[in-house]
Parts: structure tokens; sequence; C-alpha cells
């Protein structure tokens, strides 16, 4: 079991009987890092949503390039969210991804 918590893998994505191939491993890997790209995209898109009211003149100055930079922006700010712990769907959603390769809890 030592070798999995090498890994620093979270719980759920851990074998139920604790000994994965190195293939499974990978793949339960591969599952988190989409799971984490789809929490942050979702993050993104709110952020993008939430700033589309909010007056950009003051921290942004404005211009021609403010729209593509407020998005750069959100990405940037959803990508350390994520990374902080982000909401709660990273878990989850990994969770149901096992779930579709047969690699359930």
């Amino acid at each position: 079991m030592s070798e999995l918590s090498a890994l620093s893998l979270p719980p759920v994505l851990l074998s139920p009987t604790g000994a994965a191939s190195a293939q499974e491993l990978s793949k339960r890997a591969d599952i988190r890092r989409t799971a984490q790209e789809f929490e942050a995209s979702f993050l993104s898109i709110m952020l993008q949503e939430m700033f589309q009211e909010v007056d950009v003149s003051a921290p942004f100055g404005g211009g021609q390039g403010e729209e593509m930079f407020k998005s750069f922006l959100s990405d940037a700010m959803a990508k350390q969210m994520v990374k902080a712990g982000g909401v709660g769907l990273t878990d989850t959603v990994a969770k149901e991804m096992l779930k579709l390769q047969g690699l359930e809890e």
C-alpha cells in the first residue's frame, strides 16, 4: 500500500483491493486530471458570467483586448481555485468516470 500513498492519489481513486496495476493507476490518474480540467472549465464559465455585469473600466482599463484578457483571467482564476480544492466537483465527476470505466471503489 505504500506504493499507492507515494502517488498521492485521493482515496476515491485508489483501488479497493489495494493491489492496482500500473495501467489501472495510470487510468485513475488520467481520470483525476480530466475531472479537474472539467471543474476548471465549469468554474471559468461561472466566473465569466459573473464578470459580465461588472464594470471593468477600473481593473482592466478597457481597450480592444479587454474581452480576451478577461477570459484569460477567468481561466487562470478557475485553475487556481481547483488547485486550492475547488468546489467539490472533481471528486464527484471522478467517481462517476470510474464507474463508467468499471473501476468503481
